[in-house]
């Protein structure tokens, strides 16, 4: 087996042979979910879903057939300890032993950015759960992930669940954009990405730290991946600062899903029923703008009791659930004995 580092932004054959496998363990592990187009997947390996760096693998068998791949990302700014590790086989290929390789390589990697600990995520009842158990990982807070289809909500329904929320929002005001944030709403954007940082989390996971910087980083992924980018915002006076906002998103290629982003409200404004004004307010625009959208999908902590309550009024049903696994770098390494019945190659 050979095992090459290749850089995503400038190889595209390498990015094409890692999105073929990672289509064919979609299908095998959750043919529900909708797929990753090659535009979002090159943008994710190349900048993942923050600004952190990263390493990409690819593992190629004797014939040079791409048989499994791995990404690695380094956080810098919070989460220092920890490397969060997707590494990928091809349903051919699987229990051979090349996950265990990937994952013993990328310990390797972690170990020399000086982390400790390696975090990854699973479908349940998939094939990476069961691979996840094997290798002795633990499992953290599982992501409960829900579906909404706007077909299923009457005009009539719509507008009572708004008036119901404006009813407790008396005195604020709703704003939305297409796009990147305004220029003039950059920090207070960072300000209601902050409010998370009570969100439920892992122990010893740290909540990321927002600035203008930030938010304007992710603007830049956002484009990197073609998507079209919808935020409803409220504040508590016209021209005031904002205190609560939701996000959606929209690929060009499989325009029929819509992905929900961030819903958030920060601590002082809670209670006023903002984040089911602000998301009413999205699927009343989406109306207008995305007809053609059949599918929205969330994720919430089983722990986020608040958000699951707006979903369910909105009518989101319960699909799946995504795991989380922790595994430490010392036990990872360990694996590397042993991990490989025929001598692979690194490059």
């Amino acid at each position: 087996m050979d095992l090459e580092r290749f850089d995503p932004g400038s190889d595209a054959r390498s990015v094409q042979a890692c999105h073929e496998i990672y289509l064919a363990a979609a299908r095998a592990d959750n043919p529900r979910w909708p797929r990753m187009p090659p535009p979002v997947f090159r943008s994710w390996l190349t900048y993942g879903w923050t600004e952190d760096p990263s390493q990409v693998w690819l593992a190629r068998d004797r014939t040079g057939e791409a048989r499994g791949w791995y990404a690695l990302r380094l956080p810098e700014r919070e989460n220092r300890h920890m490397a969060y590790l997707s590494p990928t086989v091809h349903p051919s290929r699987r229990r051979a032993g090349l996950g265990t390789i990937l994952v013993a390589h990328a310990a390797r990697g972690a170990r020399e950015a000086g982390r400790t600990l390696l975090a990854g995520e699973s479908d349940e009842a998939s094939a990476g759960e069961a691979f996840a158990r094997t290798l002795g990982a633990r499992q953290g807070l599982p992501e409960v992930r829900r579906v909404l289809r706007p077909a299923s909500i009457s005009p009539a329904r719509l507008a009572a669940l708004r008036s119901r929320a404006e009813s407790a929002a008396s005195g604020y005001s709703l704003l939305s954009w297409y796009g990147p944030v305004p220029e003039d709403r950059l920090g207070d954007v960072a300000a209601v990405n902050g409010a998370m940082a009570d969100a439920p989390r892992d122990a010893g996971q740290e909540a990321q730290r927002w600035d203008v910087a930030r938010v304007r980083l992710s603007d830049e992924r956002t484009a990197a991946q073609g998507l079209r980018h919808y935020t409803v915002a409220a504040c508590p006076a016209p021209g005031g600062a904002l205190v609560a906002f939701t996000e959606l998103y929209v690929d060009p290629l499989d325009p029929v899903w819509g992905f929900q982003g961030l819903t958030a409200v920060v601590a002082p404004h809670r209670g006023h029923r903002l984040g089911l004004l602000v998301k009413v307010a999205m699927l009343e625009w989406l109306a207008e703008q995305e007809p053609q959208i059949t599918q929205i999908v969330t994720g919430n902590a089983d722990a986020n009791e608040h958000m699951i309550a707006i979903n369910a009024e909105l009518g989101f049903e319960v699909q799946d659930r995504l795991l989380s696994w922790e595994l430490d770098v010392a036990t990872a390494l360990a694996l590397s004995r042993g991990a490989s019945p025929r001598p692979f190659m690194i490059r």
